[in-house]
């Protein structure tokens, strides 16, 4: 497996083969990054106060005074969302100053339409003593990317990144279409889950089928920016669709168009022959580079693969990788459980900026759309810190960016609201630039025969992160700002965790579990790193491959 670049290099970096892929391989991660926050406007909670029924035959002063005035945090003065005062003493007063009994409403809702015509929330009437039910709804949705992630990484890399992949595409187009015909809350929490074991699979499949198929600097461009730039773009088309369709019904059906145009790609994008090789199956290996060859005018060896290296492949027995080999070894099961703990910080961090995005002040959408579109600098300077810096270094300094940003959102949350939104952008920034790094990182640090289900795992502990970040908004009633204190300081956690990885920059890309970098003790990320040791001598012969690189909001 370490002369597998070399043995297909015969097709060069950016021909024709590798253009197709390229571009076709980016728009299939625009699915996923469409349906990553639909969460967030299918489950909007619009301003609301009890209902009064037209037959209480009040006017309309009256009913603006059935309604309690309560302070809410900041001291601002707003209408009550769960209570009103008894209709049946208010016919009998003779001024709003005599109300004093207050009942629950009884008769319903009245919901705001000014932003949303209808969510979830509105339809299913999920407030006041129902209102656990937001958080709960958004926990399973994160469940399932998080179900998805724990089995998807151990198929793919039994069975290919293909299938993963289209199979997580079309999960993505049909649950998001069945969820608009979802008749009850239980029902809709059902296909919600089904919905997403899609999302982030697909993101996953597609980045380790580029980094696998493409080479060299091809593949760097592929995965540190234009991948994850076309998942942005599905980011930043949700907010814009939602402002349009106003309606949480016919929002789930487009949630389906971008899926349903990316099944076609099947017949133009290829299994990775990388994988291939590495299960045994070097005649369909061969039989996909010879296709290559063929779209890229090259003339392909008459042998691509050295027979003898084959005979002795073939021969033995390919064991599938599982989950477990992730902990089997000292080396990889401390690298593993420090990247776990990474991935679960910056996600919760993440996921928490985003469902706080509802509590800033101004339009909803253009917020949303402000937070998705400041991550395509961040991963241009993710790309930057790529090609030029230490791992460690980058992350850190990405990580702790974004960290102090958010320990300084509580200073001005309530007194200055355009500079908290620009405090929140640059948090936004730090962390998905920290994210970047990291995907890259992970990649870095995984051998090939299981690099799917290493970046699965860490994946799954994103999900686990993502699911337990609704609840960070309910933390609010004890403190207003410990919402932002959790996410900042899980960030500055990171930072510390960061010290105690390996190095990885400019080192060989490992192919097998025993290739592996040992543990490493603390030390200070721009110390340079020394040299593969001289005793190793499989990583001798190995050729140094190309850093993978990607980056992507998980």
């Amino acid at each position: 497996m370490q002369d597998y670049e070399e043995s297909v290099s015969f097709l060069g970096t950016w021909g024709p083969f590798q253009k197709r892929v390229f571009f076709l391989l980016c728009l299939t991660s625009i699915p996923g990054g469409y349906n990553l926050l639909c969460v967030i406007f299918l489950l909007a909670t619009p301003p609301h106060h009890c209902h009064i029924p037209a037959h209480s035959n009040m006017s309309q002063d009256w009913i603006e005074a059935s309604i309690p005035v309560q302070q809410v945090s900041g001291g601002q003065p707003e209408t009550s969302s769960c209570s009103r005062y008894k209709l049946d003493l208010v016919h009998n007063l003779s001024s709003p100053e005599d109300l004093l009994k207050q009942e629950g409403c009884r008769d319903g809702w009245t919901y705001s339409t000014e932003y949303y015509e209808s969510t979830v929330v509105s339809e299913f009437n999920l407030v006041c003593s129902d209102q656990w039910k937001q958080p709960l709804t958004s926990l399973v949705y994160f469940l399932g990317g998080l179900t998805g992630c724990f089995v998807s990484g151990q198929i793919s890399d039994r069975f290919g990144r293909k299938p993963v992949l289209f199979g997580a595409i079309s999960t993505l187009s049909i649950f998001s279409s069945a969820v608009a015909f979802a008749p009850s809350w239980p029902v809709f929490t059902v296909l919600f889950f089904m919905l997403g074991l899609g999302q982030i699979t697909s993101y996953i499949a597609g980045f380790v089928l580029g980094s696998e198929l493409l080479m060299g600097s091809t593949r760097v461009l592929f995965s540190s920016l234009c991948f994850p730039s076309m998942y942005v773009l599905g980011t930043m088309m949700l907010p814009a669709t939602a402002y349009l369709v106003r309606s949480w019904r016919h929002l789930s059906l487009a949630l389906a168009v971008p899926g349903l145009a990316c099944l076609p790609l099947w017949w133009l994008i290829p299994e990775s022959p990388r994988w291939l090789v590495s299960r045994g199956r070097f005649h369909e290996a061969e039989l996909v580079l010879r296709s290559a060859a063929l779209d890229n005018r090259v003339e392909a060896p008459y042998v691509i693969f050295i027979p003898a290296n084959v005979e002795k492949a073939t021969s033995e027995k390919v064991e599938s990788p599982s989950f477990l080999d992730l902990l089997r070894t000292a080396n990889i099961r401390n690298v593993t459980l420090m990247l776990w703990l990474i991935w679960f910080s910056l996600n919760v961090s993440y996921f928490g900026l985003s469902f706080n995005m509802s509590g800033l002040y101004g339009n909803p959408f253009l917020n949303y759309f402000l937070s998705m579109a400041v991550e395509l600098p961040a991963y241009g300077a993710s790309c930057l810190a790529a090609r030029s810096l230490p791992r460690r270094l980058s992350c850190i300094s990405f990580t702790l960016l974004g960290a102090l940003a958010l320990l300084l959102i509580q200073i001005t949350l309530y007194s200055h609201p355009a500079v908290t939104l620009t405090l929140v952008l640059l948090g936004k920034f730090g962390i998905i630039a920290a994210i970047g790094v990291l995907y890259m990182f992970t990649g870095e640090l995984s051998p090939t025969v299981i690099r799917n289900t290493a970046m699965s795992s860490c994946a799954t502990f994103s999900r686990l992160g993502s699911s337990v970040s609704p609840y960070l908004l309910q933390l609010a009633v004890f403190n207003q700002f410990l919402p932002w204190i959790i996410v900042g300081s899980l960030s500055l956690l990171s930072v510390l965790v960061y010290f105690f990885l390996p190095e990885t920059f400019r080192q060989p890309l490992p192919d097998t579990i025993e290739q592996m970098s040992l543990k490493q003790r603390f030390s200070w990320p721009w110390a340079s790193m020394p040299p593969p040791k001289d005793d190793e001598k499989l990583a001798k012969d190995q050729t140094t491959a190309p850093e993978i690189t990607c980056t992507t909001a998980l």
